[in-house]
């Protein structure tokens, strides 16, 4: 045993394969736990389970490290732990946030017996697409001028130019993405590195968004398939969709639902065919006054075939899929419960309607069945749903039911901002949009911007302390099978483009227009963030455009069309190598995480497994120095050397490989202003 105190910087453990086998317990399983501590260092080790103590045995040793092991046996609820390393009088504590004087239990390790995340999506790279503003494959299917009103009685208008920045009331303006559009890049895609095409919601609704879903059941055929186009626009200012023949012609012809579905089928099976997967977003808590539940806007009124909608009819057989508030007589009675106090997304009153309960429960597992068999679920406000949090709770465990019994393999991840854990015990959802351990604390600690671009606050910048007090706190909430699979983005279809807050500028589209989005930009900052999420635990999703150099402000501008033709070259091909990167070697995927180095401007962490361990060092701003690593602490031996695989700084980026050797379990590297570097070891033997 050596002498003085515990070598705190040596003790690890966590809840990948390296720390628990098996990785995946079922209930009533018999699991081993380690935990490593320095050589020859701890006296005792104490996995405390539970709150009782069980006695840990050396069960094998390295150059650097003790491991201690224990088998414990699981109930069928979850297990809850963290080990104690005692040594003469001194105890040391350790969970999630490290080697500690004292536990506090919110971050304590924890295993949810029969937890079981899809393999496929630990670290899957995946790509968000907002469809019409990705490529317009089918010309035939646009969304035309004066097709039909949508909020304010405005007409919707169909954008002739690709190039054009969104309007700040651009909810009615339609490009033309659409389904075949992403079929015919597909080629792209795959190049890019994708595995996951993440689509923005894709089943009838009259926005361009399409968070306001019209009906459930069917694709929108401005994104599929048009058969039969009759009618004829809206003349100018009439504002009563019960004329608008073209739209009701589109969208409510059974001949074009059944061809866009026939379709949709068809792009799944295409983009399985080359090893990709597909999900698609559900908005469940809320749909839009156009659905033919509702119809105020009287798109199916005329049609015999469907229902009166309950805006029409006191007697609509949905008239309890709504809440209606009693001040009104009917047909006046239009005060209706909605999400947020938008009349145009009337909240679903799942509680009162068991009908409208079991048909959504149907909708979860039709998609991800034959013919269409999509690979998961992203769920819109998904804490909203519901009128209670018990509610809301039986409701995603029915959900995931009825979703898994369908497909196993199919993933389901909430948009959910704060504490998640609560769904996250392996009845509900798989995992979340990382906001909270992932987009806030890059967007903090690189440009010092909340991630609206609606705050600046120049003390964020640069704060390592903060960054990883954010990342423990936040991440103390998931468990290993979560945080493998949680969606790592920089930016979305809500928030302002990752590039664009490298400006440090407050604004948003409406008071400081689109052009000053792109105005006093870094991309050497972008490239920092890309290396960050393509090295963090996680699945890192590229928002479409993002890997091209798009900005813009948050919504509508962060929903600008790709630029074809006009990409940044040098961001696109800095997001090819890095994706590269992630998915050649398995312990970007599902490696442990270990934090390196902390200072002001710059930090450092690791990545290891039984095969590899790596590094990564981010410097925002800074200077041009030598940083040393400890790598012992990843446990790369003396003697063995370390490749740099990539650098990026303010002069661009390059693969030269550099190698160093390990001496005194440290090697030291070079590092440039607003500069990052991987470095990782070599197995000569593979």
């Amino acid at each position: 045993m050596t002498e003085g105190k515990i070598n705190r910087a040596a003790i690890f453990s966590d809840g990948t394969g390296n720390f628990i086998t098996p990785a995946k317990p079922r209930e009533y399983d018999t699991v081993t736990l380690r935990c490593r501590t320095a050589r020859e260092d701890a006296e005792e080790v104490l996995a405390v389970v539970n709150g009782i103590p069980k006695q840990m045995k050396k069960e094998s040793e390295t150059d650097y490290f003790d491991v201690y092991a224990v088998e414990i046996a699981l109930g069928k609820d979850k297990t809850d732990y963290f080990f104690e390393i005692r040594k003469r009088d001194e105890i040391v504590f350790y969970n999630k946030q490290g080697a500690i004087d004292g536990v506090n239990p919110y971050f304590n390790f924890a295993i949810m017996p029969g937890y079981d995340t899809p393999d496929w999506a630990k670290g899957a790279v995946m790509y968000q697409i907002f469809v019409d503003r990705f490529y317009n494959g089918d010309k035939s299917n646009d969304v035309v001028d004066n097709e039909y009103t949508y909020i304010e009685n405005q007409h919707v208008s169909q954008v002739k130019d690709w190039g054009k920045m969104p309007a700040s009331m651009g909810v009615r303006e339609f490009y033309g993405g659409d389904l075949k559009g992403i079929l015919k890049k597909l080629d792209y895609l795959q190049d890019l590195g994708v595995e996951v095409l993440y689509l923005n919601p894709i089943f009838v609704s009259p926005s361009n968004h399409k968070y306001d879903t019209q009906d459930y059941d069917y694709i929108d055929p401005h994104y599929g398939v048009i058969k039969e186009d009759g009618g004829e626009p809206l003349p100018p200012g009439d504002a009563d969709n019960s004329h608008a023949t073209k739209y009701i012609q589109r969208v409510v012809n059974k001949v074009n639902l059944e061809a866009s579905n026939e379709f949709f089928a068809h792009f799944v099976e295409e983009v399985h065919k080359r090893g990709m997967k597909v999900i698609l977003d559900g908005v469940f808590n809320h749909c839009g006054s156009f659905n033919k539940w509702l119809d105020r806007e009287k798109i199916y009124d005329k049609d015999v075939s469907y229902d009166k909608g309950a805006y029409l009819r006191e007697d609509s057989p949905y008239h309890d899929f709504f809440h209606f508030y009693p001040d009104g007589s009917w047909p006046d009675n239009t005060n209706y419960d909605s999400w947020w106090g938008n009349d145009t997304l009337p909240k679903l009153n799942y509680e009162d309607s068991e009908k409208l309960y079991s048909y959504i429960m149907k909708i979860a597992s039709k998609w991800v069945s034959a013919p269409y068999h999509i690979d998961g679920w992203r769920l819109d406000v998904a804490a909203d749903l519901g009128h209670t949090q018990e509610f809301n709770h039986k409701f995603w465990r029915d959900f995931r039911d009825a979703v898994k019994r369908a497909n196993p393999e199919a993933i389901i991840l909430a948009e959910h901002y704060g504490d998640p854990s609560a769904w996250l015990d392996g009845t509900q959802w798989d995992t979340v949009m990382n906001y909270d351990a992932f987009m806030e604390p890059v967007s903090w600690f690189l440009t010092g911007m909340e991630k609206h671009s609606d705050v600046h606050k120049q003390e964020m910048q640069g704060n390592a302390d903060a960054f990883f007090f954010a990342m423990t706190d936040f991440g103390a909430r998931f468990t290993t099978q979560s945080a493998q699979v949680a969606m790592n983005e920089l930016s979305n279809h809500d928030h302002s483009r990752f590039l664009t807050r490298t400006n440090h500028v407050v604004g948003r589209t409406a008071f400081a227009g689109p052009m000053a989005a792109e105005m006093g930009i870094n991309p050497a900052v972008m490239r920092l963030a890309v290396v960050i999420q393509m090295t963090w635990v996680g699945a890192p999703t590229v928002y479409y455009g993002d890997e091209a150099g798009v900005c813009g402000w948050t919504d509508p501008d962060n929903r600008r069309s790709y630029p074809w033709g006009r990409e940044d070259k040098q961001m696109l091909g800095f997001h090819k190598e890095m994706i590269r990167i992630h998915k050649d070697y398995q312990v970007f995927k599902t490696g442990s995480l270990i934090y390196l180095h902390n200072e002001y401007g710059l930090i450092g962490y690791g990545r290891f497994d039984e095969k590899d361990q790596a590094f990564v060092l981010v410097q925002v701003d800074g200077y041009e120095r030598d940083v040393e690593v400890e790598v012992w602490k990843l446990g790369v031996p003396d003697g063995s050397q370390m490749v740099r695989m990539v650098e990026t700084s303010g002069e661009g980026y390059h693969l030269a490989a550099e190698l160093r050797q390990v001496e005194n379990g440290r090697i030291t590297v070079h590092l440039k202003p607003n500069g990052a570097v991987v470095w990782k070891s070599i197995d000569w033997t593979a």
